[in-house]
């Protein structure tokens, strides 16, 4: 059958199969970008709160930022997959099969939420250790690490029930939920942060309580919708129960991209290590707050990418679905070209722009000397990062999660690593000279994954 022929077929049940490509991809796009930027919105709020109170804050704030964004990856092993199946089941119309698989995947969920849990409490006294935190920082860092892991049992589920509305399509139910925490998170953050009403101001723990209670507000929500039936998604108690044939292609798919996502924290982490090491060998708080800034602010940059990533997932695995493959292939490279417009313009932003985002971010004139040049670099290579993440999400969307994870290996550790040591600490190039091994990485992964999709091969992956 031809591809117009299977576009007929599903037109039926589908618009995304049928629509103009250009303005599937912007409208996909559209509600996570709304997502994301509110999402931004905390991590920014919470360094600015830090900022107001210490540099030691502020360290404090960006390791739980990392440990959150490592507890997102490993989600992953689960998330992935889901949209990946969903998709691919909604393309085809096997609307019962997609709902097998959120069915599934929310059991799922909820082992993993413990998992990382338990994983995130024991990880927090060695994380600030590996970092040769001074121990006033270490303190705060380690309370404020093992009171944010009980949130990411809500997380779970909020992930991963998002997973499986993308798949099918539905890009405004997560939207409206996971923006309403963003924002929940932000006035109860604030709340217990200077002591609003009643509440004794909590400090730095203030944040995290917010953060904890909105992570809370999220996974029941997200529970809600899905036993409500949103979108042809529904929660059903016969089918939820593990089977065991969709939990191995829910793993098949997501333990690339888990371990993918490993391997960028681990190295992640050991690149924290550089950034830590550069105050002459032992932990410095004003490189690593100007860090912290640094990498928050160009979150912004991957707002759109993410969004136009998850709309590039979702209508290339539906796509595949139903047969159409070229379809696939425009989604994703319309999503990079869409976004790319938009790297672009904040690239301008952030050059130009680096002295008062340090200002406003910041109130130590330390912080600012040291992260504005880095960051004006920085700003050249917004870019390949759009690239990079786009692609990467393109391919996953299509089940080929295995091409991302050796290519994230192949970079983040052969490259991101030891070319920041050199340059920021044996050259002694700083902040600047640890940030030339984080471009280096990026571009040169972006290459890798644009290569790779221009090359095709991975329409044929089997989910």
């Amino acid at each position: 059958m031809t591809e117009q022929a299977h576009a007929r077929a599903s037109s039926d049940h589908n618009h995304l199969l049928t629509s103009n490509v250009r303005r599937t991809v912007f409208l996909l796009a559209l509600p996570v970008l709304c997502e994301q930027l509110l999402s931004f919105c905390v991590g920014f709020y919470d360094t600015w709160l830090s900022g107001r109170i210490s540099s030691e804050a502020t360290s404090a704030i960006g390791l739980a930022a990392y440990v959150s964004w490592l507890a997102s990856m490993l989600f992953g092993l689960v998330g992935v997959g889901t949209t990946a199946l969903v998709a691919r089941h909604w393309g085809a119309g096997e609307f019962r099969q997609a709902n097998a698989v959120a069915n599934c995947s929310l059991l799922m969920a909820g082992l993993a939420g413990c998992g990382v849990c338990g994983l995130m409490y024991g990880l927090a006294p060695w994380l600030p250790w590996l970092l040769d935190m001074n121990a006033t920082t270490r303190d705060i860092v380690v309370r404020y690490l093992q009171i944010d892991c009980f949130g990411h049992l809500f997380t779970s589920f909020s992930l991963i029930g998002a997973a499986a509305f993308r798949g099918a399509g539905d890009m405004r139910t997560p939207m409206c939920i996971l923006g309403l925490v963003s924002l929940s998170n932000m006035v109860l953050s604030t709340a217990f942060v200077f002591g609003w009403g009643p509440l004794s101001p909590q400090g730095v723990n203030g944040i995290v309580i917010g953060t904890i209670l909105a992570r809370f507000l999220g996974g029941v929500l997200m529970i809600a919708a899905l036993l409500r039936g949103t979108s042809g998604l529904r929660l059903h108690r016969a089918a939820l129960r593990f089977q065991s044939e969709l939990v191995g292609r829910i793993l098949r798919i997501g333990t690339p991209a888990a371990i993918d996502g490993g391997i960028m924290w681990g190295s992640q982490f050991l690149f924290l290590m550089v950034i830590a090491s550069l105050g002459g060998g032992r932990f410095d708080s004003t490189p690593f707050a100007a860090h912290v800034v640094g990498i928050e602010i160009e979150a912004i940059t991957y707002l759109p990418a993410v969004a136009w990533g998850y709309a590039a997932a979702t209508l290339i695995g539906q796509s595949l679905g139903a047969g159409l493959p070229s379809r696939a292939a425009r989604a994703g490279h319309e999503a990079v070209c869409q976004c790319c417009f938009l790297a672009v313009g904040l690239s301008v932003v952030f050059y130009f722009g680096a002295p008062a985002i340090y200002r406003i971010m910041h109130t130590e004139a330390d912080v600012h000397a040291v992260g504005v040049p880095a960051f004006r670099m920085l700003a050249f290579f917004q870019v390949p990062l759009v690239a990079a993440i786009i692609y990467t999400a393109a391919l996953r969307g299509a089940g080929d999660t295995l091409t991302p994870m050796i290519v994230t290996a192949i970079t983040v550790l052969g490259v991101r690593v030891p070319v920041a040591w050199l340059f920021g600490v044996y050259f002694e190039g700083g902040l600047i000279g640890a940030w030339i091994g984080m471009c280096a990485d990026v571009t040169l992964r972006g290459a890798l994954v644009a290569a790779w999709f221009y090359s095709g091969r991975w329409q044929s992956t089997r989910v």
